[in-house]
């Protein structure tokens, strides 16, 4: 109990008298108490205080920081005060972990209420801070993250879920101009020999956030990039709208600036093996190739090579090489794209900035299906995107050696599965046909054939991404590692950042020990949701409903013209009133243990 309150201590974020006094008495009680010595109050004194801090504290952390002391004082007050009787009794082994919803949701693990404290407390550099113990690109994130720490939020028991996102590009981009965080080789606290180097293959967010922490770490690291610019799909599957380029870069620069190498136009397959990188003097190499080559819709009269024919990934590329310059190329008619995803609705909104006539979406579930970001699929509505939902193209149609149609049925719901999903199956007799002059598949991507092959010792599952162990990222090779996209599918950037980051401390410890080491923390979150012990509830105090603030955002009239950025950055003003509605809904968990539990990192 005493672990547990005393965790509650050091986060206490004292704007509130019980939380901020209560947790210091009680602790301070608790310790006396189990050091055998005098304590300043007694039990019932540590009860009513206990008490009045669920009572009345005014966030998440007082109000529940004190339940499991106020339980087992009034279910097992006999068994308490027999062991006060004996006096100092042996240190526990054991572990305090205290986080939050947001937290738990969040694949990275940031402290989002610790970097909304700071906002509230007027210093977003504080707040950048925290976010940059775990990945480089804060701004990127702010700018295209799916939220799922917005999801978990508390405060949509009340009104709506707190501007998380919002709120991480906020204090991002207040980081910016002469007030930009610098980034040097003098943050790195031990430097490492020049022998200890690790070859990162893939400049994406995976590869950007293991090389980041490396060199923290003071490790000597190489990004080998088969394009000409990092970012990976962040670079050319997100357009300019969503994510400028230069936001982008000046994140990838950190890099550099810590005395990283970035090596473009090296792809793995045609200019390197895994063999030869070992072969040049690297310790250890993380794979992060991505998944950049686009898989086929599966139906008749399918040829990619047909003109009107483009893949989701490879439209984005060339939309990429458009905004930069590099090459003109433009759409005229009517489109269409395939697919659901966040990929399928850059593609749509591109397609109109790039002269399409119209645009429409085909997919072959309904709306609330859909895996893309319900903003980004408000937004292509906005912009006058059509949608087609229960619809699937089962031919393509071609004319004078081009696309000019794709053939479609109408789909329908079948009864749920074992998992509670319903599938969909063709209507027969809705066949029509939908003209159009260019027809962009978006039904996912794959890890580019020829990029791996036998001799690298690299094995692969069943869904052609490379197999790894989710513990530690490894792969079947020693000393070889993967994450993101090529490991998992196509996923998202976030996830893509935390696998980074624990495959920093996998190649750490692989280098240093020669295995990787038991994570406690790791530990703890699996603990927890397994038992589902961070299962919604209600708000334990009333709160005032005030709704969240949104990022002004281009006329959708104006902005489907143009690939400047839709949303904007909101101002120190909102940003404050959106800190505020945080309810800060920490929960601390503990557990004792029979054995001292090894150190590890966070």
């Amino acid at each position: 109990m005493w672990r547990q309150m005393d965790q509650a201590a050091e986060q206490s974020c004292g704007k509130c008298t019980p939380c901020r006094m209560g947790t210091v008495l009680v602790r301070d009680a608790l310790d006396a108490l189990r050091h055998g010595r005098k304590s300043p109050l007694d039990l019932a004194a540590i009860e009513t205080l206990a008490d009045q801090m669920t009572a009345t504290s005014m966030c998440g952390l007082g109000q529940t920081c004190a339940r499991a002391l106020l339980a087992a004082l009034r279910s097992f007050r006999d068994v308490i005060e027999a062991e006060i009787a004996r006096g100092a009794q042996p240190e526990q082994n054991g572990l305090a972990y205290m986080t939050a919803p947001c937290i738990e949701a969040c694949p990275s693990r940031i402290n989002v209420p610790r970097y909304i404290d700071y906002i509230r407390d007027g210093k977003p550099e504080h707040s950048l801070g925290v976010i940059l113990q775990k990945y480089p690109m804060a701004a990127t994130c702010g700018r295209v993250c799916v939220r799922f720490c917005e999801m978990a939020c508390r405060r949509k028991f009340v009104d709506e879920a707190v501007g998380i996102k919002t709120l991480k590009r906020y204090v991002a981009d207040q980081q910016s101009g002469d007030k930009a965080l610098k980034f040097g080789r003098e943050l790195i606290s031990q430097p490492l020999g020049a022998d200890m180097r690790v070859a990162v293959v893939g400049a994406g967010p995976a590869g950007v956030s293991c090389a980041y922490h490396l060199l923290l770490h003071g490790y000597h690291v190489d990004i080998l990039e088969a394009m000409r610019e990092p970012g990976g799909m962040a670079a050319i599957g997100i357009p300019a709208y969503r994510l400028p380029k230069h936001v982008l870069h000046s994140e990838t620069d950190i890099i550099t600036e810590l005395g990283g190498r970035f090596l473009f136009e090296r792809a793995l397959g045609r200019d390197f093996s895994i063999d030869d990188l070992f072969a040049r003097g690297y310790r250890a190499v993380f794979l992060a190739i991505g998944c950049q080559q686009g898989i086929r819709l599966g139906v008749e009269d399918e040829d990619p090579s047909v003109p009107g024919y483009k893949s989701g990934i490879g439209f984005l590329l060339e939309v990429h090489d458009h905004v930069a310059g590099l090459k003109s190329v433009s759409l005229s008619g009517e489109v269409i794209v395939v697919g659901g995803g966040n990929v399928a609705m850059d593609c749509a909104r591109s397609a109109l900035r790039m002269g399409a006539d119209k645009v429409h979406v085909v997919y072959r579930r309904t709306r609330e299906d859909m895996p893309a970001d319900s903003e980004e699929v408000e937004a292509a509505i906005a912009e006058g995107v059509v949608f087609h939902f229960l619809t699937n193209p089962t031919r393509i149609v071609t004319g004078d050696g081009r696309i000019t149609g794709v053939e479609v049925a109408g789909m329908r719901q079948t009864a749920p599965d074992g998992h509670g999903r319903r599938g969909v199956a063709p209507v027969p007799g809705t066949e029509q046909i939908m003209p159009c002059g260019t027809l962009i598949a978006a039904i996912g991507q794959q890890v580019v054939k020829g990029a791996l092959t036998a001799e690298d010792g690299i094995a692969f599952d069943r869904w052609n991404c490379v197999a790894i162990d989710p513990l530690d990222l490894s792969t079947s090779r020693p000393g070889v590692f993967a994450g993101g996209d090529c490991a998992s599918g196509p996923s998202t950037l976030i996830h893509a950042m935390a696998n980074g980051l624990k495959a920093s401390r996998s190649i750490d410890d692989w280098i240093r020990l020669g295995r990787v080491t038991f994570q406690p923390r790791t530990r703890m979150r699996e603990i927890l949701n397994d038992n589902k012990m961070l299962a919604d509830d209600a708000v334990e105090v009333p709160v005032k409903p005030q709704y969240r603030v949104h990022h002004p955002e281009l006329d959708p009239t104006v902005r489907k013209l143009m690939f400047e950025e839709v949303e904007q950055t909101i101002s120190p003003e909102q940003a404050y009133r959106e800190a505020k509605r945080c309810m800060r809904c920490y929960r601390t968990y503990s557990v004792i243990t029979e054995r001292a539990i090894p150190e590890a990192g966070a």
